[in-house]
């Protein structure tokens, strides 16, 4: 796998990032996660503008523009020869001193992989069992509207998940409110109305979110931003999440109890299918 690291494209066997790294050391950075649906990158522009204001709220300098990045990452696509997946960029404050401080920071670290993935045409919805975690997010941080690399609630949580043999965890935050997946976002049916926790209960605004927001208002569906207790999901006429790596999947299993299915899902699906496959979004 060839990837991009601080401006060479090498074999990810021979790139190196110094010990003295923040990102590192601190978890002082932020990554993207981008769908490469047909070898294009799906909604590019938001991913980098929520990088970009990322960057911008911890006082790490971008080291490339938004054209040269897009740029290194369509060509780290071309050498990998990748159809459809994920691309990842991570960005660190560098190497700096030791201790928090992140005065004298040196270069920013720029990295950008891929990884390869199926293809959605033709693929069925995918139907996961979800455990309630025990780690609890933060209600209206800040930090919660991008994707630093310091995840380990989220470690935390995947870990519980992985033991009892689950495909995500559901986390509540420190109201006691529904939250988000470990690694997705989260939805709820209500008749026709597709309820989801604000930005307030702690989760990140996340892309492939905000895009099946639009595909539901796109197909006559209401869309209403919620404070909910975990019984929602078992009162709710079906639940799904929403993440870069798998697109949608619906929840069929909560804490080892059953949970309401809905139609409206694969509904919603086929729509994200439809628009992914069909060129929506993407960029060359």
């Amino acid at each position: 796998m060839i990837c991009y690291l601080n401006g060479q494209f090498l074999p990810v066997e021979e790139a190196t990032v110094s010990v003295m790294d923040r990102g590192f050391l601190l978890g002082d950075g932020l990554f993207e996660t981008v769908p490469i649906y047909q070898a294009g990158l799906f909604k590019w522009d938001a991913h980098w503008q929520r990088l970009e204001c990322g960057a911008s709220y911890l006082g790490i300098p971008l080291p490339c523009s938004a054209i040269e990045t897009h740029a290194a990452a369509v060509e780290v696509i071309r050498r990998n020869q990748l159809s459809n997946g994920v691309l990842r960029i991570t960005l660190t404050r560098g190497i700096g001193r030791r201790g928090y401080s992140p005065k004298g920071a040196g270069q920013p670290t720029l990295a950008i992989t891929s990884h390869a993935g199926p293809a959605l045409d033709g693929a069925h919805l995918q139907l996961w069992s979800a455990i309630t975690s025990t780690i609890r997010l933060p209600a209206g941080g800040m930090l919660n509207s991008f994707k630093h690399t310091s995840k380990l609630p989220q470690v935390l949580a995947r870990a519980e998940a992985d033991v009892a043999g689950a495909d995500e965890a559901i986390m509540l935050n420190t109201s006691n409110e529904l939250a988000e997946g470990a690694s997705s976002n989260l939805f709820w049916i209500e008749g026709t109305t597709i309820c989801t926790p604000p930005l307030s209960a702690g989760i990140l605004a996340g892309v492939t979110r905000d895009f099946v927001i639009e595909l539901c208002s796109g197909i006559g569906l209401g869309f209403e931003e919620r404070t909910a207790s975990q019984k929602a999901l078992f009162e709710a006429e079906g639940s799904f999440v929403t993440s870069s790596g798998i697109g949608i999947a619906a929840l069929v299993k909560l804490d080892n109890r059953p949970l309401p299915t809905s139609k409206v899902t694969s509904r919603i699906y086929d729509e994200f299918c439809r628009a992914v496959t069909t060129g929506f979004g993407r960029r060359s």
